[in-house]
């Protein structure tokens, strides 16, 4: 007779500032054949600059090489200590005096991690053979290691338990980024109401655009002011640009032409690219051919953001299910064109893990 979800806790301490650590391993090593009996085992992490990439994009790249080279394709467009209004610690006023001191400045973690399309909740195969890379883009801090926290619960079977529909209102503005933890907007509140009412111990909520929304994408991040509003906003109104101008100490020659245009940009642009997979030896290989694609054009191709997100439900031992979420962890809608009404759809699935 199957046995109940085993839920497991890890905390992983990076080797340096980007760092990749196959977590299925770190299972094996730790707690030796624990899961050996789940099918399927579903991956957590705590953070908004560590996470996964989605299972299908991670076999597309063929594992831990291709991983690499992706994510340092998007760290070369958001290179660290370039003039992020996130990082200008002086302005982030919500921030006590003493916490300024000791903040990172990690604005190009922030931005690559959305960029790149990792997730804080994926699902995996259980397949000893395949490692799960968990992805940490800014594991140090003034020299020391970070402490990363995640979750694995193996299972046997996922089994839908409920849907549901909410309208999120948005502005007006072409581009934006709405926070749907706002309790100004009652989204957070009626999602932990509908897990609250169907009493699911250990699963996930799944959060998808409805089908008829275009121009849009969802994440888990950090939802500070500077960073979304900012930033971000900056990515979606001219992404080449942008990263032309972040990135410029990043390319070999100094005396890189000034990217005032689009052609220019892209011509920049490629070049920081080309570096990349001719430093790791893929070239003409699928990552290449993804990130041809990337540079395509517009923000819906520049961001590798996915239409939809997975949260955690858990019991945490005590019987009754609910969201489970880091401490700075907020689910983010973003758009890059203007909601034919001022509102999207979201859909919403609740399962079970038996």
């Amino acid at each position: 007779m199957p046995c109940d979800p085993l839920d497991l806790t890890l905390d992983v301490v990076p080797r340096s500032r980007f760092d990749m650590v196959d977590l299925r391993g770190l299972v094996s090593a730790i707690h030796g054949a624990a899961l050996a009996a789940f099918p399927q085992c579903l991956y957590w992490s705590s953070h908004t600059t560590a996470g996964f990439l989605d299972r299908s994009v991670a076999s597309r790249l063929l594992q831990r090489p291709g991983v690499v080279a992706y994510i340092d394709a998007f760290r070369a467009i958001f290179p660290e200590g370039a003039d992020y209004e996130h990082d200008r610690l002086d302005r982030r006023l919500e921030l006590a005096p003493a916490q300024r001191e000791v903040e990172p400045k990690n604005a190009d973690s922030h931005l690559a991690f959305i960029a790149a399309g990792l997730r804080t909740c994926v699902t995996y195969a259980n397949r000893p053979n395949e490692p799960v890379c968990f992805v940490d883009l800014d594991g140090m801090n003034a020299g020391r290691p970070r402490c990363r926290h995640t979750r694995v619960i193996g299972y046997h079977r996922e089994e839908i338990v409920a849907r549901h529909q909410i309208e999120v209102p948005v502005s007006t503005h072409p581009m934006d980024s709405i926070n749907l933890k706002d309790p100004r907007l009652g989204v957070g509140q009626e999602l932990a109401e509908f897990v609250h009412r169907h009493g699911v111990p250990k699963g996930r909520l799944r959060l998808s655009l409805h089908a008829g929304e275009r121009h849009a994408g969802l994440t888990v991040n950090e939802y500070e002011t500077l960073l979304m509003r900012h930033d971000l906003l900056d990515v979606l109104r001219d992404p080449l640009r942008f990263a032309i101008e972040k990135g410029r100490h990043a390319l070999a020659d100094p005396r890189a032409v000034p990217a005032k245009t689009l052609g220019y940009a892209k011509y920049d642009l490629v070049r920081v690219m080309n570096q990349v997979v001719d430093r790791l030896g893929l070239s003409e290989s699928l990552v290449e051919r993804l990130l041809a694609r990337t540079l395509a054009v517009p923000a819906n191709r520049f961001l590798r953001m996915k239409r939809s997100v997975n949260l955690l439900v858990s019991d945490e031992g005590l019987g009754e299910g609910s969201l489970v979420e880091g401490t700075y962890q907020s689910t983010i809608l973003v758009q890059w064109h203007r909601a034919p009404r001022q509102s999207r759809m979201l859909d919403v699935t609740l399962t079970r893990l038996h």
